[in-house]
């Protein structure tokens, strides 16, 4: 079975009005029955996501979402979730039913996906009821600006021509990397990684997960230890590690075991390079020192995870906060695929590393920061900022930012 996690699949968004064939295009597309189809208008009411393999892609996310002309208060709110999946989509297809024509809502999303610059083809659906001729076809081309390609989902003709077309405008899928572009083959690298109330029962968390198999896939070789055991795993490597990286809550105590001339990061701060845009989430922590009493923060977590006692957003962060600026600042929170229109209110965001999200979704969450004026800053650099280590932790990226307050407990 594929593991591959969803952020880090090529996301397949279907749009569309209702009773186009989306759910049918899906069905035909990876030859299995994955999306219920029905003649009543409206069976897909929330979008559906559906992880699995689509050669010679690879792993992908298709998005099944509701009718763009869904009606009345119930359809208005079908329509927002739709649009909201525009966020995270790295490929989109346009279904358009022939018998209708170009109609308004097909003009509003194809304008929408263009303006956004996502990869986009058209699908003329239900050619077995009214042919297309070129002429026709053009015509619909020259009117939404993209490129169409007829099909009949139910009778499964052109989803051969359809599939190859999908492959020439797919994006690459590449992220950046997690860390291999910073080590060598046959470097070691040490992975601190604590086991305490808040880690998984036995696992480890997708960051954790994922640095390992990055290191071994830069034919380097991982080390994992935890907190307690950094200083005695250094001491008998034999070899000086080309980099040590921590889960961001253990910061204080492994900045005091590393020494100075090992490169040091953390987990977090490695995901928001990778999802994100690292220079704009290291100026967000610039504000700290500048937040008022009354001033409002956002703290914006991308899963739905079961909280501790201790969490690090609900309980450590806030009291850090409290902490290292003595202000009595009014905290606000989103979790999952929630993330507020209006940010304007907001004197800071605070969000978590992203490991749930795709790059797409994190990098729209930091434009409409930037769009607002709205600092926006990670755990992982917060907590370094927290710590007076984020120069530190900065280094094997060649940034140099402000050192912090180092107020943070360990």
């Amino acid at each position: 079975m594929n593991e591959t996690p969803r952020s880090g699949r090529l996301h397949i968004a279907l749009f569309g009005r209702r009773n186009v064939g989306k759910s049918s295009i899906i069905n035909a597309i990876t030859n299995q029955d994955i999306a219920v189809v029905s003649a009543v208008k409206g069976t897909t009411t929330d979008p559906v996501f559906k992880a699995m393999e689509l050669l010679p892609i690879g792993p992908v996310v298709i998005i099944d979402t509701a009718g763009l002309d869904d009606e009345g208060e119930l359809g208005e709110l079908r329509r927002k979730k739709t649009l909201e999946v525009l966020r995270k989509t790295d490929l989109a297809l346009i279904i358009l039913d022939p018998s209708s024509g170009v109609t308004e809502f097909d003009l509003l999303i194809s304008k929408q996906v263009k303006e956004r610059k996502i990869p986009v083809l058209g699908i003329l659906n239900k050619t077995d009821l009214l042919k297309i001729d070129d002429i026709a076809k053009k015509k619909y081309e020259e009117s939404l600006g993209i490129k169409l390609i007829p099909v009949s989902a139910t009778k499964k003709e052109g989803i051969l021509e359809l599939k190859e077309a999908i492959i020439q405008i797919a994006p690459s899928g590449e992220e950046p990397k997690l860390l291999g572009d910073l080590i060598s083959a046959g470097d070691f690298v040490v992975l601190v990684i604590p086991i305490d109330k808040a880690a998984p029962k036995g696992r480890l968390i997708l960051p954790q997960q994922q640095a390992v198999r990055d290191v071994l896939d830069s034919g380097a070789i991982a080390i994992v230890t935890k907190e307690t055991d950094l200083k005695e795993t250094l001491k008998n490597l034999g070899k000086r590690p080309t980099l040590v990286v921590t889960d961001s809550q253990a910061f204080g105590s492994v900045s005091a075991d590393t020494p100075e001339d090992i490169a040091l990061t953390s987990f977090s701060i490695l995901m928001a390079r990778q999802k994100g845009d690292l220079k704009e989430l290291c100026r967000g922590a610039e504000i700290i020192e500048k937040l008022k009493d009354g001033d409002k923060v956002l703290i914006a977590e991308a899963c739905t995870h079961h909280q501790q006692c201790d969490d690090i957003g609900r309980f450590k962060i806030p009291r850090w906060l409290n902490e290292n600026t003595g202000k009595k600042l009014l905290l606000e929170y989103t979790t999952g695929t929630q993330f507020p229109e209006n940010l304007k209110d907001y004197s800071l965001i605070i969000h978590c590393g992203g490991c749930m999200l795709n790059r797409r979704e994190m990098m729209y969450r930091i434009s409409q920061a930037q769009v607002k004026e709205i600092p926006i800053v990670n755990y992982g650099v917060l907590i370094a900022y927290f710590h007076g280590i984020l120069d530190r932790a900065m280094s094997p990226f060649s940034l140099s930012v402000i050192k912090g307050p180092g107020n943070g407990e360990g």
